[in-house]
């Protein structure tokens, strides 16, 4: 977590996960790059194309200066001495300038501000969080508000307890040992998806060999949804952040739909959602 990307439109939302940026980095030695994106959609008419040019071209250039003195007074009220942050101003799509930021700066995480069950504030709408979510070629992490990194000291991990997620679970590790927090494994048990207590305490002992596990605990819940088990436990408390591992464009791997993942992003509270890409 090295190089921390922070998608930003200068909303209180971006400016908390700048906040929270600029707390993981100084922990890691890491370095944040805060992207803006500028999105203006081609006008065409053919006997204006001089002046609609042109007026786009000065559009571009007042939006670019008004970010970078919002930039450099962001910086001002929640950076850190300690910490490097650059400012990257790309014309274009969200979505695609995030994929070009993280592909040339080389980027380690992701960290984007999420208002809750309304989508993200201003910046993202709903449909830019489930593809950044699914689509992003590192780790992505959603939070609603600013929290210490010395605070997150209990992970949650819903799982089908598969044994082929090898990557997903080595970086999982990483995390875990990162925060030095207790990682939470919560089997839901549902009418469609359907295992006995002797089954599922066998199941998680396999998967914790599988993957060398250590200060893991395991849950298993009875609910009417995979959904409803997850956001319950979410909303207990008992979790500081939530891990998830995703398909792209195919949702949460072997049991988790895109609607899931979405709304685990979009109902979270205190929590953090961390997801990766398999």
């Amino acid at each position: 977590m090295k190089r921390i990307l922070v998608p930003c439109d200068f909303s209180k939302l971006s400016m908390e996960a700048f906040r929270m940026a600029n707390d993981l980095a100084s922990i890691t030695n890491g370095e944040i790059v805060v992207l803006y994106a500028i999105y203006i959609p081609t006008l065409y008419d053919p006997a204006l194309m001089g002046e609609t040019m042109a007026y786009n071209a000065q559009l571009i250039t007042d939006l670019e200066d008004e970010s970078k003195k919002n930039f450099a007074k962001m910086k001002k009220e929640y950076g850190n001495d300690s910490v490097k942050a650059s400012l990257e101003i790309l014309t274009g799509g969200v979505i695609e300038s995030i994929h070009s930021i993280i592909e040339s700066r080389k980027i380690d995480l992701v960290m984007m501000g999420t208002s809750g069950a309304s989508g993200l504030e201003e910046f993202f709408i709903g449909s830019n969080t489930e593809k950044v979510v699914r689509n992003a070629s590192v780790p992505v992490l959603a939070i609603r508000a600013f929290r210490s990194v010395e605070t997150i000291r209990n992970i949650l991990l819903p799982s089908t307890l598969q044994l082929d997620q090898t990557a997903f679970m080595k970086k999982l590790k990483e995390l875990q040992s990162f925060f030095h927090a207790t990682l939470h494994v919560l089997l839901v048990n549902t009418p469609i998806h359907f295992m006995r207590d002797a089954e599922a305490k066998e199941a998680f002992h396999e998967f914790a060999r599988q993957y060398d596990l250590t200060n893991c605990v395991f849950h298993f819940k009875n609910y009417r949804s995979e959904e409803e088990g997850i956001l319950d436990f979410m909303q207990s408390g008992k979790a500081d952040l939530v891990a998830m591992g995703t398909h792209a464009r195919k949702g949460l791997a072997h049991l988790f739909n895109g609607s899931i993942t979405e709304d685990v992003v979009n109902h979270i509270q205190s929590s953090l959602v961390w997801t990766y890409t398999l």
